[in-house]
């Protein structure tokens, strides 16, 4: 197990340092990206590479419905679809409070799984810096781009009266800085700079690169997918193979996509109703966003679930 968790670092390690030399490749070509990178495609990578990370969720829910005696795994995909369900509701009848919650639930969701692969000790204050690492993701898109962030916010029909007092940066520069300083914390632990110093310094100098350079969708769809994501199915690829990654790989392709092509069809089929009211693009980025927030509850709330009855036992 030890040997493959190795390997599962040597292969985010590799990752991690293939996506910093793109990144800072954007000096250079960032205008082609951007030409690239439009709504459509930034659609594409979110529904294969995106979404495909959390496609695993069912197995989880075996493992949940398992510590409370249960054996009926459609209790798992009614209760996983209600949420989602309710989500989707709260968000047409109060957007702008469905819409900060998730970003504070998002927020400690990226800084958790993005951070887990250097092991931290847990404690009290982990889950705050967990917190403040993620509102990175955040805060960032509004310290470089605020007019081009806000023009989203708009389209997902939040209240934009309540981002004014943010437009002179100064809330948002606390949280932005806090974000960077935050890495200093998983460098306190004994021989964590030789082992995270690395992870730290390439993920902080990507994620700032590309809010700089880029717009606030293509760069939040390049860390979710390049960074995010492809950390998590790499844990995940670890989890089912602990002594084969390529196998792992496998396995992880073979059970991840009949749930990424069902949720795929459902976003697609979204966008193809909303497209009747709007643009094709507003559509995408409701779809996207929206139907982002609707998985992330249900996600969370079984990573929670898994994770407290594991302890127990």
């Amino acid at each position: 197990m030890l040997k493959n968790f190795d390997y599962s670092r040597t292969v985010l390690a590799h990752g991690a340092c293939y996506f910093f030399f793109f990144s800072f490749s954007l000096f250079w070509w960032s205008e082609n990206i951007i030409l690239f990178f439009n709504i459509p495609v930034c659609f594409f990578l979110i529904l294969t590479m995106g979404i495909s990370h959390g496609a695993l969720d069912h197995i989880k829910g075996k493992k949940v419905l398992n510590f409370y005696k249960m054996n009926n795994i459609l209790i798992f995909y009614i209760s996983y679809l209600i949420t989602s369900f309710f989500i989707l509701i709260f968000w047409f009848l109060l957007p702008t409070i469905t819409l900060s919650i998730f970003l504070l639930v998002a927020s400690y969701h990226f800084g958790k799984e993005d951070s887990e692969i250097m092991k931290p000790r847990e404690s009290i204050l982990l889950k705050f810096i967990f917190f403040i690492k993620g509102s990175l993701i955040i805060s960032a898109p509004l310290f470089f781009k605020f007019e081009e962030t806000v023009t989203i916010f708009k389209i997902l029909n939040f209240n934009i009266d309540h981002l004014l007092f943010l437009s002179d940066k100064g809330i948002i520069g606390i949280f932005f800085y806090l974000g960077l300083l935050s890495g200093m914390y998983f460098l306190i632990e004994e021989g964590s700079v030789r082992n995270n110093g690395g992870f730290i310094f390439l993920d902080l100098f990507s994620i700032n690169l590309l809010y700089y350079l880029l717009s606030p969708l293509i760069a939040f769809t390049l860390y979710f997918c390049f960074i995010h994501s492809f950390r998590h199915s790499v844990s995940l690829i670890n989890q089912l193979d602990e002594s084969n990654f390529k196998k792992g790989f496998k396995k992880f392709i073979t059970k991840a996509l009949p749930l990424t092509i069902i949720t795929a069809i459902l976003f697609l089929l979204a966008v193809y109703f909303l497209k009747n009211y709007y643009v094709l693009d507003a559509a995408i980025s409701k779809v996207i966003f929206i139907g982002l927030a609707s998985l992330t509850f249900p996600h969370i709330l079984l990573e929670y679930l898994l994770e407290k009855n594991e302890k127990r036992t």
